[in-house]
């Protein structure tokens, strides 16, 4: 036994009068007592108790040693229950690591209502689209897109991703919309650059044979998600945003769609470590950003670019 469960034998014992009125107090046995009391007594060499057939008696010692053991233990369960009830109560830190588009678009305006249901809980936010590692950084909650693959963390599953075709009226005006994906080289593209591994994100069509990747070329190339639209909405050229990017231009009629959604295999997810007692302020944050999304037309399986109009080219185009 360590030495902290030692001193909580010892510490019963003396409060108990006994080793067997501690042993039922504890649910063990008394021989269990006396054998834990002996092992204290051999790791500090000093007798603690002096024993007869019917009683034990503390020694000029063992009382000595009894006032810092008593501390130690009353210390500690103070201080647990203390842990216990900052645990269970809405308030205190929590540290959020967010994606930069996703977390300026889709979180942050969410967390003015939240503050002032739950005062007592600060947050602080970071944001970085790289990869971070939540348990070294200290991280309470993040959110993340694509696959997880970390087993000492718990993801819970926001929505999918649905990536969306898009061009400016100005751009369709000038240009025309291409009629198939065989059209798409002959159109300037805004193309998104993963900034850890350098390379450019294909464009995703969906063929009526299943997913297939295009490489229709680029003319501007960027490493921020917000800028492939500010650039598409310029009318630089025709570009493939997330949906969760996509929403306010295309609610501001800034950019329109011209082909249907594409779900691929990634999906947005609230991320936390696995721990068997989630903090309550932490479940509490996750818990309403879930519900405030799905109030926003998103859930786990669905999210509103399903439903949006898509601009077709007109009859007899070629």
């Amino acid at each position: 036994m360590d030495k902290l469960n030692l001193l909580k034998l010892f510490v019963n014992a003396v409060e108990h009068r006994g080793f067997a009125a501690a042993a039922n107090h504890l649910g063990l046995s008394a021989s269990t007592i006396s054998k834990g009391i002996a092992r204290l007594e051999e790791s500090i060499n000093i007798k603690l108790f002096n024993r007869s057939t019917r009683q034990v008696h503390l020694t000029d010692a063992g009382v000595k040693y009894l006032v810092i053991a008593r501390r130690i233990v009353l210390d500690l369960e103070q201080c647990e229950r203390e842990l216990q009830q900052n645990n269970d109560l809405p308030c205190g830190k929590v540290k959020i690591n967010l994606p930069v588009s996703y977390g300026r678009l889709y979180v942050l305006p969410l967390l003015q209502e939240f503050i002032g249901l739950y005062p007592e809980i600060e947050l602080e936010l970071s944001f970085n689209d790289s990869y971070v590692d939540i348990l070294e950084q200290g991280i309470d909650v993040a959110i993340r897109s694509g696959k997880l693959e970390d087993q000492r963390l718990v993801a819970r599953k926001i929505s999918p991703i649905d990536f969306l075709i898009c061009a400016s009226p100005g751009y369709i005006a000038k240009h025309g919309l291409p009629a198939s994906a065989d059209d798409y080289s002959q159109h300037t593209w805004i193309r998104f650059k993963y900034r850890q591994s350098g390379r450019l994100m294909p464009i995703s069509v969906d063929e009526g044979s299943g997913l297939q990747l295009h490489d229709p070329g680029q003319q501007f190339i960027v490493d921020d998600g917000e800028a492939l639209a500010q650039l598409c909405a310029q009318g630089l050229g025709l570009t493939q945003l997330p949906h969760f990017i996509a929403r306010d231009w295309l609610a501001r009629k800034e950019i329109v769609t011209i082909s249907p959604a594409l779900r691929t295999s990634e999906g947005v997810y609230c991320v936390y470590p696995k721990r068997e007692f989630l903090p309550q302020k932490n479940r509490i944050l996750i818990d309403f950003l879930v519900s405030k999304i799905e109030e926003s037309g998103e859930s786990t399986y669905h999210t509103w670019a399903g439903n949006v109009v898509v601009m077709e080219p007109p009859s007899g185009t070629v």
